[in-house]
């Protein structure tokens, strides 16, 4: 009986360690800050290539992007990256563009089995001057979702119901519209969702650089570690 006790006892022990060493899985919702070419679906628009175009970017190794960073640092596995560059939250795109084939929204729904999604956006929406709408968050109309708060808002809530007791939370880019900055907090803080603000990210292009890349990780991870120690 002694015996069969200490076994069972070492079993338990071994199974908890087992859970503790369980690492969480992170997806990506993103725009080009996000991509890389070969870790993003098929098809997607890249900005961050391999090897890099380097009069774009410093960006030269996967291990540079923000969201590697995040992996590595945090103890996390890299689940889907479903970056796409140029992708606006809402339907519409720059120069009025119908964009519904690559926008945030429409690809909300394409982030594997995650733990932790990183909702990366806004920024195109910023630049491409898309039109703010009325805050909705309910009976949505196709229509409706060629605007930037109720796109918003509809993409929230529907990873707020297909990922049910997974951690959201939204990254927002410096130096965007006030107009998006506002529109960016009611809404997640409707749908409960953190926000991280980026702050002094160093860019070329408009976009991180190797310094902005590990700035972005840092300020991503301070908050993941706040929120959930690992």
């Amino acid at each position: 009986m002694k015996k069969i006790f200490v076994l069972f006892a070492l079993s338990l022990i071994l199974f908890q360690q087992g859970i503790a060493q369980v690492r969480q899985t992170v997806a990506v919702l993103g725009d080009s800050y996000s991509t890389y070419e070969g870790f993003i679906p098929e098809g997607n628009a890249v900005w961050y290539h391999n090897p890099a175009h380097t009069d774009q970017t410093d960006v030269s190794s996967v291990e540079q992007t923000w969201w590697w960073q995040v992996a590595k640092e945090g103890g996390y596995k890299l689940g889907m990256i479903n970056a796409y560059s140029g992708s606006t939250i809402c339907n519409t795109g720059y120069n009025d563009q119908d964009f519904t084939d690559r926008s945030f929204l429409s690809r909300s729904g394409n982030l594997g089995n995650p733990d932790i999604i990183l909702i990366c956006g806004a920024t195109n929406d910023s630049w491409a001057g898309v039109k703010m709408g009325e805050y909705q968050y309910t009976d949505w109309k196709r229509a409706d979702l060629y605007y930037f708060r109720p796109a918003m808002a509809k993409m929230l809530s529907d990873i707020r119901q297909r990922y049910p007791n997974v951690k959201v939370y939204f990254i927002l880019n410096s130096e965007l519209k006030d107009e998006i900055n506002q529109s960016v907090e009611t809404v997640c803080r409707h749908y409960d969702v953190p926000l991280i603000k980026l702050k002094d990210i160093d860019k070329k292009a408009g976009h991180p650089s190797v310094k902005g890349m590990k700035s972005m990780a840092e300020q991503v991870l301070k908050v993941l570690k706040d929120a959930s120690p690992i």
